[in-house]
């Protein structure tokens, strides 16, 4: 009495939940609940490094540079003097603005450090608004081009980072920011792909978002450049876990089934710490 294990060899490890299909009295197929080569979509060319070089903000003109100066001088004086002990006043004073205009732009001191994540959030609504071949590659085009606006500007993306994380009232309002990314991705591949499981929805979105925040942390706390290619090849590794990278970018080698037999009673998560280890091997 046993259970057959059948993965593809691309997808190291049981990271999301197992289903489990009878196949006789006496033994089950346990697959993986993810997308992966059995059930692969179709999909369109991956994007180039070309494309998301070119999600990198242009020069900003008019009402646009007159925001990033304020936010600019925003910032320094939070790294200078400290968030609370910085007056909107000594603000529009450094930015040469007035206080009105100042509450024009922005609700508050909170918004201005938070702006730039509205502005995205608003352009990754349209660009998601649009038709895509490949809802997944356009997800991860979509992290990239976040990615590319902040790596534009490093020190100004340091310099946010270390307010944001000497401010408790930051740091929560930057938690919210984070998810409100990760459901609009996850809202948009709903959408997008009808009769979608929504834990792999839920599980790609937040897949992507951990990623683009760990190679933006590598960035801002480091003092060299992380290009957007890093962050590009480890989206491409994670639309590989998950089967939906386009055949033609997947590693014909790694595309290998393997069979495993286990005993029925077995724990599951023994039998996934038994499976990673063949596949490590």
């Amino acid at each position: 009495m046993g259970v057959i294990f059948t993965v593809n060899a691309r997808v190291p490890g049981c990271s999301t939940g197992l289903t489990r299909v009878r196949r006789s009295e006496n033994t089950e197929r346990v697959t993986d609940a993810a997308p992966r080569a059995g059930r692969r979509i179709r999909l369109s060319p991956e994007m180039s490094d070309t494309a998301a070089a070119s999600a990198a903000p242009h020069p900003m003109t008019g009402a646009g540079a007159a925001r990033a100066a304020v936010v600019a001088a925003a910032l320094e004086l939070f790294a200078e003097q400290g968030f609370d002990q910085t007056s909107v006043e000594q603000i529009a004073q450094a930015a040469g603005v007035s206080r009105s205009t100042f509450f024009r732009q922005f609700g508050g001191k909170d918004d201005v450090v938070f702006t730039d994540h509205e502005v995205l959030l608003d352009r990754l609504r349209e660009f998601l608004a649009q038709p895509h071949r490949d809802p997944w590659a356009a997800v991860c085009e979509a992290s990239l081009f976040v990615y590319a606006h902040f790596a534009a500007d490093p020190e100004l993306a340091r310099r946010r980072y270390t307010v944001v994380r000497g401010v408790p009232a930051l740091r929560d309002r930057e938690i919210v920011t984070v998810f409100r990314y990760e459901r609009l991705f996850d809202e948009y591949l709903r959408a997008s792909l009808p009769g979608l499981d929504p834990l792999d929805a839920v599980g790609f979105s937040a897949l992507v978002t951990a990623i683009h925040n760990h190679v933006l942390r590598r960035l801002i706390r480091g003092p060299k450049k992380v290009p957007v290619s890093v962050l590009k090849a480890a989206l491409d590794d994670a639309r590989r876990r998950f089967g939906v990278l386009p055949d033609g970018d997947a590693d014909p080698a790694a595309d290998q089934v393997v069979v495993a037999v286990f005993p029925r009673g077995m724990p599951t998560a023994e039998l996934a710490r038994r499976l990673q280890a063949q596949l490590d091997d």
